[in-house]
């Protein structure tokens, strides 16, 4: 398989950012199956572009006013004097939503921080970089978990992919499957849709992943 920069920019990637992970697509796809069918190829490109913003993010931004914190979070911020005290302060955020789950501890711990959300299809908490870390044979990472972002930015997206066995659902064509795994819901279904429809039309045209027999 071959994944070139020029069908990455067509998708909306800048060429820094194509440049940057195009190694790094070409070495995990191949190896996991995802560039085993032009629909797992085109599945996999539609939902990371769409979480990512096309590649631009690989860390998460949690600078939320707290209008958003109570929208957003509520269950963590009931109030508007509640959303006033965290407002606008992303580890202090972190540290509140994401205590005492995925593995984390308390919210003094600062593990929601220390393990937010990064990568291409964000990675978060303690659990998940744990299993990651594990995956990818790098224990430097729950010390280090910003080389989730710096280094492994593709790779921890092919981990989730690959723990979710998210081919199962490019192979029957299910965009709603995959963005509910992905998502916890249905959010940016139309867009991802979209980048399906874009990625399987540019693979086609360029020959890129196989198609079964008789399709």
């Amino acid at each position: 398989m071959k994944t070139r920069i020029e069908m990455l920019q067509e998708m909306g990637v800048s060429s820094h950012d194509a440049e940057q992970y195009i190694h790094h697509l070409e070495e995990a796809l191949p190896k996991y199956g995802i560039a085993d069918s032009r629909l797992r190829l085109a599945h996999f490109f539609a939902q990371v572009l769409h979480e990512s913003g096309c590649m631009r993010f690989d860390m998460e931004n949690l600078n939320y006013s707290s209008e958003a914190l109570m929208k957003v979070f509520g269950k963590y911020f009931k109030t508007k004097k509640e959303a006033d005290a965290y407002a606008r302060q992303p580890e202090k955020i972190a540290n509140r939503v994401y205590a005492n789950r995925m593995g984390n501890r308390g919210e003094t711990s600062g593990d929601g921080w220390k393990y937010r959300g990064r990568g291409l299809i964000q990675l978060t908490g303690r659990t998940n970089y744990k299993a990651f870390a594990e995956w990818v044979g790098d224990a430097t990472v729950m010390n280090q978990p910003d080389r989730v972002s710096s280094e492994y930015a593709v790779q921890s997206a092919v981990f989730f992919w690959d723990k979710n066995n998210l081919n199962r659902f490019a192979d029957k064509d299910d965009v709603v499957g995959l963005t509910r795994k992905i998502n916890g819901g249905e959010n940016g279904l139309a867009h991802r849709r979209e980048l399906f429809n874009k990625a399987h039309g540019l693979l086609t045209m360029l020959g890129l992943g196989s198609t079964p027999a008789g399709s």
